[in-house]
């Protein structure tokens, strides 16, 4: 039935890149990304603050509900991140703290959900990296419908099955399994870059002579060069 089934995964990313994309801010990424992509401010790490680096899997459900959730964590093997689009809405948490555990016991590398958990001091504690939108008591319902390994989107971030999920303190993101190897090769070079940018604060010969080119050339005005005489 249309909008209540499940897909097969027909391919994903290569774990080796997802590994090396681990040791890179997801920060870095986006800026090669052209800063385009992004899961949303919303969406905020709800764990201790592990970093995240799997491969998707994903879900779209009713608002509220979490049977194809529970369907996708027994589907899911290790690495995967179970990335859900629940519209949003916070009015039921999509999991908690028992669905925390078992998919910890599976192996799961994460969640991304677009909506709401709940147990948040034993999720804020624990180390598998759970992203959501929000907070709510309210427990969820196990009716369906939903969708697994379909397209879905979160904030205009377009996830498909088997693309490759990083997350950090600075939020989640989304990389194309077709662009994978493109991104990460820019993604390094921006760190190569970053820390040269480092050692040249450290030894005190940073150029910012950048800084007064975009003035100029955005057309900023200045005070005229004997202004502060004449103010004296």
């Amino acid at each position: 039935m249309h909008g209540f089934q499940i897909h097969r995964r027909d391919s994903v990313a290569p774990k080796a890149l997802v590994e090396r994309f681990r040791q890179i801010p997801v920060a870095n990424v986006s800026d090669v990304m052209s800063r385009m992509t992004a899961g949303g401010s919303r969406l905020r790490p709800m764990h201790d603050g592990t970093p995240l680096a799997g491969i998707a899997l994903t879900v779209k459900t009713r608002p509220g509900d979490n049977l194809m959730i529970h369907q996708a964590i027994d589907m899911a093997g290790p690495g995967d991140v179970i990335v859900v689009d629940a519209g949003g809405d916070l009015t039921n948490s999509l999991m908690g703290e028992m669905m925390m555990n078992y998919a910890a016991s599976r192996g799961i590398a994460g969640f991304v959900l677009d909506g709401a958990i709940r147990d948040a001091a034993v999720i804020r504690a624990g180390s598998l990296p759970i992203y959501a939108a929000g907070v709510t008591h309210r427990g969820p319902y196990k009716d369906g419908p939903g969708e697994i390994n379909c397209p879905i989107a979160v904030d205009g971030m377009v996830i498909a099955s088997g693309d490759i999920i990083l997350g950090d303190d600075d939020g989640v993101l989304c990389i194309p399994q077709s662009q994978a190897e493109a991104i990460l090769t820019a993604a390094e070079e921006k760190c190569a870059a970053e820390e040269r940018t480092r050692l040249a604060i450290a030894e005190g010969r940073l150029n910012r002579d950048w800084v007064m080119a975009a003035l100029h050339r955005q057309g900023c005005a200045f005070p005229p060069p004997d202004a502060d005489r004449l103010a004296s």
